[in-house]
């Protein structure tokens, strides 16, 4: 494994947030796509090979996700004050996911893109996301899924949220994404992102004016 991502990984687990920033900031030439993509993500990766092999606690694991969570929000923003396009975004877990950090970041790139977006995060029930996504009138609407069981509830809010009066599109990332061919839960306009690259692609294919390429 990397250095640079086990010295960061260690900062997550012991829960020092001031030394998981300053480490990286430290990573000026890289832009936010690259440190999502070569540092926190590994880095994250690792802390769960750590909690499946019985290396760490369910404690551990917590704490890095919260310090990480803390990084995430103090160096990236997830909303600006005003966006450079009129195009918006909302970002959700189905009910019982709670694995968002990836969702987190994506609607970071989306917000460096230009757009307004909302992030929901984790675990939250169809119902409520419905009633937000038709008061919002979201062009894209993002869905995450890290474990498996939760495949089949996707199925339903996909259907569900495909029919909005908005007809937004819904685009669907998450660890599984990467993992396994997930087209027969999703509709024929699902978007699949198999990794940040394909997030932040597929930004670039949606012709946003001002889109920087920012770095820390």
């Amino acid at each position: 494994m990397n250095k640079e991502v086990h010295e960061l990984a260690g900062y997550l687990l012991e829960g020092d947030a001031l030394a998981s920033i300053d480490f990286l900031k430290g990573k000026q030439e890289l832009t936010t796509l690259e440190v999502f993509d070569q540092l926190l993500t590994p880095a994250m990766q690792y802390v769960g090979e750590l909690w499946e092999s019985n290396k760490i606690t369910v404690a551990d694991e917590h704490l890095a996700t919260g310090t990480c969570d803390f990084v995430l929000s103090s160096l990236f923003p997830w909303q600006k004050e005003h966006s450079s396009t009129n195009k918006k975004a909302m970002f959700l877990c189905p009910e019982g996911e709670r694995h968002y950090l990836g969702l987190k970041m994506v609607s970071s790139l989306f917000v460096e893109a230009g757009w307004s977006v909302r992030l929901f995060g984790s675990d939250l029930p169809l119902e409520s996301a419905w009633k937000a996504a038709e008061r919002w009138q979201p062009d894209v609407i993002g869905l995450s899924v890290a474990i498996v069981y939760h495949l089949p509830l996707l199925q339903d809010y996909i259907q569900r949220l495909s029919g909005l009066s908005s007809q937004p599109s819904i685009i669907l990332g998450g660890r599984l994404a990467g993992m396994y061919d997930l087209q027969s839960y999703c509709s024929e306009k699902t978007v699949i992102f198999q990794d940040l690259h394909a997030a932040h692609l597929w930004l670039h294919t949606q012709k946003v004016e001002g889109e920087p390429n920012v770095s820390l």
